[in-house]
C-alpha cells in the first residue's frame, strides 16, 4: 500500500471519516505549512498544467490565498499590481523571440 504525509484540504479528514479511511492526522507548525504550501502549489500548478481545467485552477488559487494569508505575503496583491502598473498584464498575449 502506498504512504503518503501531505497538506490537505480541511475537509478531507471528514470524507476519510464517511468512507471508513484510516489515516493519521497531525497539525503542522507555521513553519511546515508555509513548506507544505509551497510544496502544494507546485503539485498543483503541475496539475493544472497538464489538463487546464477550471477545477485544477481553483486549486492553484486556494493554495495562493492560503500563501497570501500568511504574514510574509500579506503585501502580496500591492506588488502585483505596482508590477503591473509598470510592467503590464497578460492581456496583449505577446510572444518575444530572441537570444538570451
Amino acid at each position: 500500500m502506498a504512504t503518503y504525509e501531505k497538506l490537505v484540504r480541511d475537509g478531507i479528514p471528514e470524507l476519510l471519516d464517511s468512507k471508513g479511511v484510516s489515516y493519521e492526522k497531525r497539525v503542522a507548525s507555521l513553519e511546515e505549512y508555509k513548506i507544505e504550501l509551497v510544496k502544494k502549489l507546485v503539485e498543483e500548478a503541475g496539475e493544472f498544467a497538464e489538463v487546464t481545467s477550471v477545477e485544477e485552477l481553483g486549486d492553484v488559487l486556494e493554495v495562493i490565498a492560503a500563501l497570501s494569508a500568511l504574514p510574509e505575503y500579506q503585501d502580496v496583491e500591492m506588488v502585483r499590481q505596482e508590477k503591473r502598473a509598470e510592467r503590464g498584464g497578460f492581456e496583449g498575449r505577446i510572444i518575444l523571440k530572441g537570444e538570451k
